[in-house]
């Protein structure tokens, strides 16, 4: 079986070469967040949420061109959530991806246009696909609920900005698991639940692959809390050991790293029977499951 680095390194580069499409050069003053916006969405980044994608979509035969918007415009939606999660009002990191956060690169208040540029400009790109309208209309409706401030992405934020240890709840756990579910599971599902859209996959099929997406969803994020503690700062390219420091709710502070390791781990084992269903052609898919235990940043 290949190696699914390898995979992703090569998928990220045909990835980063085809969003160029998006962004002509552009020297005016008025450019200013647009190429905030460029800086951001190209320093970096494993294009894991759009590999999920095609990948999925894959399942069913969609081509890569016709899921490359579709993969584009979730990367552009990741991307401003990051700019914003890393603005000092927010997480105030000083590094993403081993690069100067957008507004140490710029400044605050133009990092803060490009999250919205990226925002807006996703749902423009995601119309750009070459399918059917009713598709477009579907994957705008759960791309903007995957997003959203009722049970989405910023609904997820808000929960992780405002819980901490030294709150008192009679299961942890669950509080945890549904800040995960909506801050990092929900763009993990996305491209799941997008790639069956796509590939006009049946209702039961929809529904394997929406489970398989919640668990990668909190495997991945119990991951990065275990890497915010053993990590290495120039590996992960992040500042690390700030959970701690914050006293944020998290599934190492609920289990420790060892408990929460082995969570992880029967999580993608489930993951992966899940997608049985598909054969070989779930291969990539089961890879990227098991790299999500193993990454290092």
């Amino acid at each position: 079986m290949a190696d699914i680095t390898a995979i992703l390194q090569q998928y990220a580069t045909k990835f980063n070469k085809d969003l160029e499409i998006y962004f002509p050069k552009a020297e005016d003053k008025e450019h200013r967040a647009f190429n905030a916006m460029h800086y951001s969405l190209m320093n970096g980044g494993k294009r894991l949420r759009p590999f999920l994608l095609h990948e999925t979509a894959a399942l069913f035969g969609v081509p890569y061109d016709t899921a490359f918007p579709v993969a584009a415009s979730l990367e552009m939606l990741h991307t401003y959530s990051l700019i914003h999660d890393d603005l000092p009002s927010m997480d105030n990191d000083d590094f993403r991806r081993g690069f100067p956060t957008c507004h140490k690169a710029y400044d605050e208040a133009t990092a803060i246009l490009a999250g919205d540029g990226l925002l807006t400009y996703a749902f423009e790109v995601l119309n750009t696909s070459p399918i059917s309208d009713s598709k477009k209309v579907e994957l705008t409706l759960l791309l903007a609920r995957a997003a959203g401030a009722y049970d989405g992405m910023v609904a997820g934020q808000v929960l992780d900005l405002y819980t901490d240890t030294h709150q008192e709840f009679a299961h942890p756990e669950e509080v945890i698991k549904h800040t995960e579910e909506m801050k990092t599971g929900r763009l993990l599902r996305y491209p799941c639940e997008a790639g069956a859209v796509l590939g006009n996959a049946t209702a039961d099929e929809r529904n394997t692959l929406i489970k398989f997406s919640r668990n990668l969803g909190i495997a991945f994020q119990i991951t990065d809390d275990i890497l915010d503690v053993v990590g290495d700062e120039k590996v992960v390219g992040k500042t690390l050991k700030k959970d701690k420091a914050q006293a944020k709710l998290n599934f190492v502070s609920i289990y420790g790293v060892d408990k929460a390791k082995a969570f992880a781990t029967d999580l993608i084992n489930e993951a992966e029977s899940l997608i049985d269903t598909f054969g070989a052609k779930a291969d990539n898919l089961k890879m990227l499951s098991r790299y999500f235990l193993t990454r290092n940043h």
